[in-house]
C-alpha cells in the first residue's frame, strides 16, 4: 500500500487572494514554488476531492486544498534496469521511444517495469520532482497500449518550461492513427470529462463539462475497410484521440475500451472478410505517437523528434496494402 504525507492547506486572510501556487507555498514552508507547480501538475493536489491543476488560480479564504506527497522510500520509486529506446538526452531532458505495453509511472497494480522505474535506473534518480510526485519527470502521458514518442524532465526548470508549453498548447503532436471506417470530420472539438458510472473512461460533451479538447485529422490512405490516418494533437487530455474518434463512429482499431460496440456495421463487410478479421484481432489500439516538437527549455531552440511505427502496427499496414 502506498503511504503519502498528507498536508492540509486552509486559506487564511494573509494569502487570500493569491495566486495558488504561491499561497500554497507560503503555507507549507518547506516546498518551494516550483515543487508546489509539479505537485499540480501531477494531480497530487486535491480540492473537494477532485485534482486540481491551476497554478494560477486565485485562492479565497477558508478554501482547503489536500497535497499528497509520496514517500520517496517507497516501492513506487524503485529502480530497475529495462532496456529504453533513447532517441535524445542532455543535461535536462530525454526523449523515449515508449514500447507498447509500458506503463509511463508506478500506480496500484503497476509498482513496477514503468517507465519511471527505468528512467530511475537509467537517470541515477534524476528526475523533476523526485520524492514530490509518484511521476517523476513525467510532464505528459501516452497509454500503455499506445506507443511512441514522450519528453522526460530531468530537473524541476526543465519541467516548468515543459509542462507551461503544454498548457499553452505550443506543443507540436502527431499520431499515426488506423480507425474503423473512413472519418467525415478533419476536426474534432468538444469537452473531455470522467464517465459518471465508468470511472476509468472518458466521455466527450459539448456543455462545457470537462475540459477542452481539439483534434485536427488528415487522411493518409483508405484501405476499404479502414483508414490510416494522421491526428494533430492541440489540446493533450486523458484519450482524447480514442475519445474524439469513437465520438465520429470511426474508433481506432484494436481499441477495446472505446471502439468495441461501434464496430459491428464494419464486420458485415463480407467482401474484406479477411481484412475484417485480421483488424478485429489486433491486440492493441493501433495508434503510434511519431512525433515530438518543442523548445529546448535550456537553449530555447526548436527540437523536432521522429520514431518510426513498430513492427506490430507496421506489419498490419503492410498487410491491407498487399490484400
Amino acid at each position: 500500500m502506498t503511504n503519502f504525507k498528507k498536508i492540509i492547506c486552509k486559506i487564511n486572510k494573509n494569502h487570500t487572494g493569491q495566486r495558488l501556487d504561491q499561497a500554497l507555498t507560503g503555507l507549507s514552508k518547506n516546498l518551494s514554488r516550483s515543487q508546489i507547480k509539479i505537485l499540480l501538475d501531477n494531480g497530487n493536489i486535491k480540492k473537494s476531492n477532485k485534482e486540481f491543476y491551476d497554478a494560477s488560480y486565485k485562492v479565497k479564504y477558508g478554501e482547503k486544498f489536500y497535497m499528497n506527497i509520496p514517500l520517496a522510500h517507497e516501492d513506487k520509486f524503485k529502480s530497475q534496469k529495462i532496456p529504453l529506446d533513447i532517441i535524445f538526452e542532455d543535461e535536462d531532458i530525454i526523449v523515449v521511444n515508449k514500447k507498447v505495453g509500458m506503463v509511463m509511472h508506478p500506480a496500484p497494480g503497476n509498482k513496477e517495469n514503468t517507465l519511471v522505474n527505468a528512467l530511475l535506473h537509467h537517470t541515477k534518480n534524476k528526475l523533476s520532482g523526485f520524492g514530490l510526485t509518484n511521476r517523476p519527470g513525467i510532464v505528459h502521458r501516452i497509454d500503455k497500449d499506445t506507443s511512441g514518442l514522450v519528453v522526460v524532465a530531468k530537473n524541476d526548470y526543465s519541467h516548468l518550461s515543459l509542462s507551461k508549453q503544454f498548457k499553452e498548447h505550443t506543443i507540436n503532436r502527431k499520431y499515426h492513427a488506423l480507425v474503423w471506417g473512413l472519418p467525415k470530420k478533419n476536426k474534432i472539438t468538444g469537452y473531455i470529462g470522467r464517465h459518471k458510472i465508468k470511472r476509468n473512461r472518458m466521455t466527450l460533451n459539448n456543455n462545457q463539462v470537462g475540459r477542452y479538447s481539439e483534434t485536427h485529422i488528415k487522411i493518409i490512405k483508405y484501405f476499404n475497410l479502414c483508414s490510416l490516418i494522421e491526428c494533430k494533437l492541440l489540446t493533450g487530455r486523458t484519450h482524447q484521440i480514442r475519445v474524439h474518434l469513437s465520438s465520429i463512429n470511426n474508433p481506432l482499431v484494436g481499441d477495446k475500451v472505446y471502439g468495441k460496440n461501434k464496430i459491428n456495421k464494419f464486420l458485415k463487410n463480407q467482401k474484406n472478410i479477411n481484412k475484417s478479421l485480421i483488424l478485429k484481432n489486433f491486440s492493441r489500439q493501433a495508434l503510434h505517437a511519431g512525433l515530438l516538437g518543442f523548445i529546448h527549455p535550456k537553449t530555447k531552440k526548436y527540437n523536432e523528434f521522429i520514431a518510426d511505427l513498430p513492427k506490430d502496427f507496421s506489419y498490419l499496414l503492410d498487410y491491407l496494402t498487399k490484400y
